[in-house]
């Protein structure tokens, strides 16, 4: 029984692994590294594959970048280095021995970048009458493709996302937020955050100012008093942009700071608490009052009747 056996000389250069492929960020150094055996008298050289370009040959550096170097280790273990990373530079790099004919093996480098947002495909703050559909777009760049994330700023941690059909959300995935029905509680600070686990994390603030004509509550429209008795009336507004919010009586008289009659007014977001402080009731102080709020969206009021207890 024969049998044939192919082998090559014992001092034979060749490849002792394979070259690892390489990860790094951009703007960072990336070196990869070839290691051979019984190199002898041969040479190592590093070419760039999709372009046919030798970068180093032994120990000079071929390339005019100047970002391009090699370091060996007992010329067994052949770096290639790359500084200053840019995005051109992802692909396949060979090492080669000058054999004949020529060994050679294959490493891959790819370049990982950190998102960015983009200003244009994103959205910048948006104003919306309520009960309008609106769309928030977020635009990112950076590989691998980041993923967009919108959640809502609160100063009280996150606040719920309501999208379609009542459903809340504490975040929400895509770069495109789609709200069908846009309500007063929709307003407020949105951000678009781009991730793709390479640092930074960049994030963006978008501020959603909804619009909507005066609404009033007034939960007691019927109040009694004695007289000489002191009391306050209370109105609630909601609207935006802010109104014109006063206090008059049932005969059209705006009611005058001063006097035993103090209106105040408190602010909030969209909301106003109007008061009218009643410092010592008189009889001339029973009737009817109106709460009425306008702004340039529509105008309306509400009504207390006060009386004689």
């Amino acid at each position: 029984m024969f049998t044939t056996e192919h082998y090559f000389p014992k001092d034979e250069p060749g490849f002792s692994a394979p070259i690892a492929n390489v990860t790094a960020p951009l703007g960072r150094e990336a070196i990869l590294a070839c290691t051979v055996h019984n190199l002898s008298t041969y040479k190592v050289a590093w070419l760039r594959v999709d372009t046919q370009t030798i970068l180093t040959i032994h120990t000079h550096v071929i390339s005019r970048s100047r970002r391009v170097g090699v370091t060996h280790s007992d010329h067994r273990t052949w770096f290639l280095h790359i500084r200053e990373l840019r995005e051109t530079d992802r692909g396949w790099y060979m090492c080669q021995i000058n054999t004949d004919p020529m060994k050679s093996q294959l490493g891959y480098l790819d370049i990982v970048v950190p998102p960015d947002i983009l200003d244009r495909g994103t959205s910048t703050d948006q104003t919306v009458r309520e009960g309008a559909p609106i769309s928030l777009t977020c635009a990112a760049t950076g590989s691998p493709q980041p993923q967009i994330t919108w959640r809502r700023e609160h100063p009280k941690g996150t606040k719920a996302i309501t999208i379609a059909d009542g459903i809340q959300v504490t975040s929400y995935e895509g770069p495109v937020l789609n709200i069908s029905r846009v309500t007063r509680q929709h307003a407020g600070a949105y951000l678009c955050i781009a991730s793709n686990g390479v640092p930074p994390t960049p994030s963006k603030r978008i501020m959603l100012t909804v619009q909507f004509p005066p609404v009033i509550t007034i939960r007691n429209q019927l109040v009694g008093a004695a007289l000489g008795s002191e009391l306050v009336l209370e109105c609630e507004t909601e609207a935006y942009p802010k109104p014109v919010s006063y206090w008059s009586r049932d005969n059209g008289d705006i009611v005058p700071v001063g006097g035993s009659l103090e209106p105040q007014k408190i602010d909030g977001s969209y909301r106003s608490m109007l008061r009218l402080a009643i410092r010592r009731v008189a009889s001339s102080d029973y009737g009817t009052y109106k709460c009425v709020s306008k702004n340039s969206l529509g105008d309306t009021e509400g009504t207390i009747k006060l009386y004689r207890e």
